[in-house]
């Protein structure tokens, strides 16, 4: 073999050689895009589950403010409720008061009338016995 065949064999192993370790170098930066690529996969699916959980907390805090809310408005119904029965029975309880005054004030006014009507009749009467004392004042003068 000559030395030129010798060096061209060897050119073309290097230039195999050379090629392969290209073909190696692409494959391994093939395999990191796609590493890189899942990684970029693996991070979107943890946003996505950070944003799921956001949502998850942001609908429990809604049902909860919503709980509150409706525990708050019937307590604020119930208190509503217990002032106007209140109120109501104020009313009554001023009410009977006030009808128990006027029948007190009634019964004074019958025992007055009836005292008024007993000093008249007593009067009657001592009208009536002066004028029997005039009568018999008159037979005696008469008589």
């Amino acid at each position: 073999m000559t030395l030129w065949r010798i060096e061209t064999k060897i050119a073309k192993k290097k230039k195999l050689l050379q090629g392969l370790d290209e073909r190696k170098r692409e494959r391994e930066r093939e395999r990191e895009r796609e590493r890189e690529r899942e990684r970029e996969r693996e991070r979107e699916r943890e946003r996505e589950r950070e944003r799921e959980r956001e949502r998850e907390r942001e609908r429990r805090e809604r049902e909860e403010r919503e709980r509150r809310e409706e525990r708050e408005e019937r307590e604020r119904e119930r208190e509503r409720e217990r002032e106007r029965e209140h109120k109501i029975k104020r009313e009554k309880d001023h009410k009977r008061k006030r009808e128990r005054e006027r029948e007190r004030e009634r019964e004074r006014e019958r025992e007055r009338e009836g005292e008024r009507e007993r000093e008249r009749e007593r009067e009657r009467e001592r009208e009536r016995e002066r004028e029997r004392e005039r009568k018999r004042e008159r037979e005696r003068e008469t008589g």
